[in-house]
């Protein structure tokens, strides 16, 4: 890993709507990326950018489709269901991703399944291993299995989900030797900024960070493909790839505030 950078050398940008276009604030959010990636001593293509869909219309998350974004997450499942159709060519010619980036419940694996590439919340032995027995029922095994992220909680928040940063590791190599399952990497949501130093947020993801690097060292059967480390979104991206964020979630910045649901 790149030598990480000193708190006072990355100053998150408040969350606000750049103006223009879907294609218009993209661009704004990939300058952020690439000076932030510069500033902590690594490359622009270090680090993934993840487009939030979470409430946005099937039309809206064409546009950012056709701004060269190949990687999107749902955090509901009746989104993603709803929203499949739209993105299906690109899911069937392999030039898109979707995460599934919210809480997943056991009785809806199945609707996940039908779409998702990634689950980025895996947070359970239970969930996984029901995962697991989905994906071999339906062949999806070798290349063709789900990629996986542990999601941890850094903060200890009970809002949050995710498993402990102590238990993590064990979790995560348990994950590893299941069948259908690639382990890919960790994931949290840190804390907020408004509730935390800059400082605070930053140990939230460095935290991660030492939790990937455990895994990495330990050798364990199938933990060598968890390099990856989701974390930060509009309001903290630059503090997160300072502590080695290799996928950020950005929502509000491309597409401005939220409609209601």
């Amino acid at each position: 890993m790149p030598e990480q950078t000193q708190p006072d050398q990355t100053q998150p940008v408040p969350a606000q709507q750049p103006p223009g276009s879907v294609a218009d604030r993209l661009a704004v959010v990939r300058g952020r990326i690439a000076a932030a990636a510069d500033a902590a001593g690594r490359g622009p293509d270090d680090v993934r950018l993840l487009v939030a869909t979470k409430t946005q219309t099937a039309d809206a998350v064409l546009e950012a489709l056709a701004a060269g974004v190949d990687l999107i997450g749902e955090n509901r499942v009746q989104e993603l269901v709803a929203k499949a159709p739209a993105v299906a060519d690109r899911l069937a010619d392999g030039t898109l991703a979707v995460h599934m980036i919210g809480h997943l419940q056991r009785n809806k694996i199945n609707q996940v399944l039908a779409t998702a590439t990634g689950l980025e919340t895996l947070d359970s032995l239970d969930l996984a291993r029901a995962i697991s027995d989905r994906c071999v029922r339906d062949d999806r095994t070798g290349s063709q299995a789900l990629d996986v992220m542990v999601q941890v909680n850094v903060t200890g928040e009970e809002s949050k989900s995710g498993v402990g940063p102590d238990d993590a590791a064990e979790l995560a190599a348990a994950v590893a030797a299941l069948p259908g399952l690639r382990l890919t990497g960790f994931m949290t949501i840190g804390a907020r900024l408004a509730d935390s130093s800059e400082r605070g947020v930053r140990a939230g993801f460095a935290r991660l960070r030492a939790v990937r690097d455990e895994v990495l060292a330990s050798g364990a059967p199938g933990t060598g493909t968890a390099t990856e480390l989701s974390m930060g979104m509009t309001g903290d991206l630059e503090l997160a790839i300072a502590e080695g964020a290799t996928i950020v979630r950005v929502g509000t910045a491309v597409f401005g505030p939220r409609p209601a649901p």
